[in-house]
């Protein structure tokens, strides 16, 4: 059985989609799978056993361009794909396996992808609540499972390993002090300010935890980089050597590992918390308009911090460009004390 599974374009969806792979795999452990994703979460890919190679997505998210899908569904043919599995909603991420002629086509109805799919899931929210179990639930015949109570257990969730080696090497290449504890924290996201902890209150728990005698890694993209300025400079100089900024200065496979060597994460809902929680490190998950509920941290050993009213929900089309009040709320306090509760601190 080979399948081609057309990946999100997400970092957090991508380490999710593990599930589905790892489900596959547990069913018939001689499936081979392929997976289409973006360049930027190929790292990730690398990191699952249960794929045997990454493809890079020829287009940008968002952009249709049918010559350059019909040109590259032309090259997948050769393959001959049993199964694809479309993991995004929209009507182009379902038109490569449609092109690329493999027989059966599995995906959740999404934008009019009547003929796209030709083993079309109908949704049903409260049957299916989080997005790990549409996933899971995709990896079974659609007669067998109606809802989270069929899918069998336990459930085949994201999960990420790093060697001891790897953690020795990455540590010495960023000239981190292996001896001294450390703590990362994850202060952006791919989606605004709205659903970021505000920088003052992480610089307020960074000074914290150094007076405490811990090692700081700031982690993140390059879009991000202006946080990690902000966070610095409300930290007092004497102590900014214990503050490493590598905010847009690690790639994806650097952070992960340096991720693992962490005593505990503290993170906005970003693709980063849900690295943290594919390693099972612990993890305090800072929540504002974002829905918990959706796509949560997976591990036990993630804890989450949500001080949302419903008066206070965003809207779907609402535009929200600061921090929002629920997030400012959760004050460092708060979550030194959440750190101590759990004796990570």
């Amino acid at each position: 059985m080979k399948i081609l599974v057309i990946g999100p374009s997400w970092i957090g969806d991508m380490m999710m989609s593990h599930s589905l792979y790892r489900t596959l795999k547990t069913n018939n452990p001689k499936t081979i799978i392929d997976v289409i994703a973006p360049k930027w979460c190929q790292p990730l890919i690398s990191r699952m056993p249960e794929v045997r190679k990454a493809l890079t997505m020829p287009l940008n998210h968002g952009i249709l361009n049918l010559k350059e899908r019909w040109r590259f569904s032309k090259m997948l043919r050769p393959s001959c794909y049993d199964q694809a599995f479309v993991l995004p909603g929209s009507f182009k991420s379902a038109l490569i396996p449609f092109l690329a002629s493999i027989p059966r086509r599995t995906g959740w109805r999404g934008e009019m992808r009547y003929g796209l799919l030709n083993d079309l899931r109908v949704l049903n929210h409260i049957n299916f609540p989080l997005m790990v179990h549409r996933y899971i639930a995709l990896g079974y015949e659609k007669t067998r499972i109606h809802s989270i109570n069929d899918l069998p257990k336990p459930l085949c969730l994201p999960q990420l390993t790093v060697n001891d080696e790897e953690k020795k090497t990455t540590l010495n290449t960023f000239k981190i002090d292996y001896k001294k504890p450390i703590i990362s924290l994850c202060p952006g996201t791919a989606h605004g300010l709205s659903k970021c902890w505000p920088f003052y209150h992480y610089s307020e728990l960074t000074k914290h935890l150094i007076n405490l005698g811990y090692q700081i890694l700031l982690l993140g993209s390059t879009n991000e980089k202006y946080i990690g300025t902000a966070i610095l400079k409300g930290i007092p100089k004497k102590n900014r050597k214990y503050c490493y900024n590598f905010i847009g200065k690690t790639n994806l496979e650097e952070a992960v590992i340096l991720i693992s060597c962490s005593r505990v994460m503290i993170s906005n809902d970003s693709g980063l918390m849900h690295v943290a929680s594919a390693l099972n490190q612990p993890l305090i998950a800072l929540y504002g308009p974002s829905n918990p509920s959706f796509t949560p941290p997976l591990s036990k050993n993630a804890r989450i911090i949500h001080l949302m009213s419903n008066k206070e929900k965003i809207k779907k089309n609402d535009i929200y460009t600061g921090y929002h009040p629920s997030l400012i709320r959760i004050t460092p306090e708060k979550v030194i004390t959440e750190l101590k509760t759990l004796n990570l601190i």
